[in-house]
């Protein structure tokens, strides 16, 4: 298992890699893997404000659909169109070209509530 150190988790396995005021959100290595084969990703928020764990969209995969939770209160600036062909890059680099959306981050605060990578990895037994 995969868990960066320069970015934050929560406990619903979702990743912030925050940026200055905008940050780059997506699901862990340890979602992708209990997941399985990502099929499809809906992300329907572009340019809504949505609060902390507010639902942003949904990850399908072979057996299963999951809800996908903010992990700060902001704005979807971007959504990822690469996984519109590509869903299995979650799969493959879920750090990286697996991002889901950018944000831009109402409340840098929030971002100290989140678990650092030991702290995640440690609630997921890794």
């Amino acid at each position: 298992m995969n868990f960066p150190d320069n970015i934050k988790y929560t406990k619903d396995h979702e990743w912030i890699r925050a940026e200055g005021n905008t940050a780059y959100v997506g699901i862990t290595d340890f979602a992708q893997s209990e997941l399985g084969d990502i099929v499809y990703v809906d992300i329907p928020t572009l340019n809504q404000s949505l609060k902390k764990d507010e639902v942003f969209g949904t990850v399908e995969a072979v057996k299963t659909v999951s809800d996908l939770l903010l992990p700060v209160s902001g704005k979807i600036l971007e959504i990822n169109g690469a996984l519109n062909d590509q869903p299995e890059s979650v799969n493959k680099d879920p750090y990286g070209d697996g991002w889901m959306v950018k944000i831009s981050v109402d409340n840098p605060a929030e971002l100290n509530e989140l678990m650092d990578a030991a702290a995640y990895g440690q609630m997921v037994g890794h």
